[in-house]
C-alpha cells in the first residue's frame, strides 16, 4: 500500500491474547512476594522470565540476578526461574545451604516429569528445542543419558537411538507450533514407531499468541512484537507473523526502539507481545502509534485465557504460617 494522507484510515490490530501467561505471572509474583516475606536481597538464578523490563523492575525492588547457584551466598534465599532447572541445580542449592523458591512454570514441570517417566521406562527421548535455552538445559538434566536434543527439522538426520521401537518425542514449551510439528513430522519419517507425549507440550499461551498473530498478519503492513530478544516465544511471534502474511515484522522491548521509517506507507499495524511482557509496555507502543495517527485500535481476539497457577509451595507455606501467627 502507498502512503496515506488521511490519517483516519490508519489503524492498529491488537492481538488478544497477548502478554503475560499464567506461568510468567506466577514467577514474577513469586519474586515480589519473596521480597515482601523475607526482605531484600532475594537472589534469582538466571532471569526470572526473559524480559528486560521485568528484570530491571525487580532489581530495583531488591532482587539480585545471578547466572549460577554458586554465586549465591551461603544460607541465602534463591528463586529458580520460570524456565526450570536440572536436578543438579537443586543439589547445588542444598550444598550451599540455600533456601529455595521454585518458580518453574507448572507446564515446564510437566515436561520434566514426562522426561523422568519415559527415561525410567527406558525410552530414548527426542527433545525438540533450541540448544542452550534454559528450559532445554533444565529438561535435559532430568535424564541426560536418555535425552537427545533435536534443534529443528534439519537436525533430524543427526539423531541416533538405541532401539527404534522405543522412542518418544517431547518439546520445549515456547516453540512455534508449526516449526515443532514440522520437526516431529520428519522424526516420524525416520522413526515410524515414534511415541507422542500424552498431551502437546507446546504451552497453551504460546499457541494462543501465535494463533492471534496468524489471524491478523495477512492484514498487517507492519507487525510489532513487544518482547526481548532472548525470549523464544517472542522471537517466534515475529517469524509466525512473516510466515502468515505480514509485510514486515520487528521485535522491540520498548516503544522508543520503533524506527519511524518502519511506518512509511503503513496503513495497518499489527501489535502483540510475548508471554513475558507486562501490558504497560504494549500501552507505550499504542501511545507512540496514536501520536503518529494510528489511533483506531481494533482487538483481534482468538481465545479467552482464565488459567491461574498457585504460588510456589514454599511461599504458600510461609505465607500461611505468617497469617496463622497474626491470628
Amino acid at each position: 500500500m502507498g502512503a496515506m494522507s488521511n490519517t483516519a484510515q490508519r489503524r492498529v490490530l491488537l492481538a488478544a491474547p497477548r502478554g503475560y501467561c499464567a506461568g510468567v505471572d506466577r514467577a514474577v509474583i513469586a519474586v515480589e512476594k519473596a521480597l515482601e516475606q523475607y526482605g531484600a536481597p532475594i537472589y534469582v538464578r538466571k532471569e526470572i522470565v526473559h524480559n528486560k523490563y521485568v528484570v530491571q523492575t525487580l532489581e530495583k525492588q531488591g532482587a539480585i540476578f545471578v547466572d549460577e547457584t554458586e554465586e549465591v551466598p551461603e544460607g541465602s534465599i534463591v528463586v529458580f526461574s520460570a524456565h526450570g532447572v536440572a536436578p543438579s541445580v537443586h543439589d547445588e542449592a542444598k550444598i550451599g545451604k540455600l533456601a529455595t523458591v521454585d518458580a518453574t512454570c507448572p507446564l515446564v514441570t510437566k515436561v520434566h516429569k514426562e522426561a523422568v517417566r519415559f527415561a525410567e521406562e527406558d525410552y530414548d527421548i527426542l527433545l525438540v528445542g533450541h540448544e542452550g535455552h534454559e528450559e532445554v538445559v533444565g529438561t535435559m538434566g532430568e535424564a541426560p543419558d536418555r535425552i537427545h536434543l533435536v534443534d529443528g527439522a534439519e537436525d533430524v538426520a543427526n539423531v541416533t537411538v538405541r532401539d527404534e521401537s522405543k522412542v518418544v518425542w517431547l518439546s520445549q514449551t515456547t516453540l512455534s507450533v508449526d516449526e515443532t510439528m514440522a520437526t516431529v513430522g520428519e522424526l516420524k519419517k525416520r522413526f515410524p514407531l515414534l511415541v507422542s507425549p500424552p498431551s502437546d507440550d507446546i504451552c497453551y499461551a504460546t499457541q494462543n499468541r501465535q494463533v492471534a498473530v496468524k489471524q491478523l498478519a495477512p492484514e498487517a503492513d507492519l507487525l510489532i512484537v513487544v518482547g526481548s530478544k532472548n525470549s523464544s516465544n517472542s522471537v517466534r511471534l515475529v517469524e509466525v507473523g512473516l510466515e502468515y502474511g505480514a509485510k514486515a515484522a520487528h521485535l522491540v522491548d520498548f516503544a522508543d526502539e520503533i524506527d519511524e521509517a518502519w511506518l512509511e506507507g503503513v496503513t495497518t499495524v499489527g501489535l502483540t507481545s510475548g508471554a513475558s511482557v507486562p501490558e504497560i509496555l504494549v500501552d507505550g507502543v499504542l501511545a507512540f502509534l496514536a501520536e503518529r495517527g494510528y489511533a483506531d485500535v481494533s482487538i483481534v481476539k482468538t481465545a479467552e485465557e482464565h488459567l491461574i497457577f498457585s504460588l510456589p509451595k514454599e511461599l504458600r507455606r510461609d505465607l500461611r504460617a505468617e497469617a496463622a501467627g497474626k491470628l
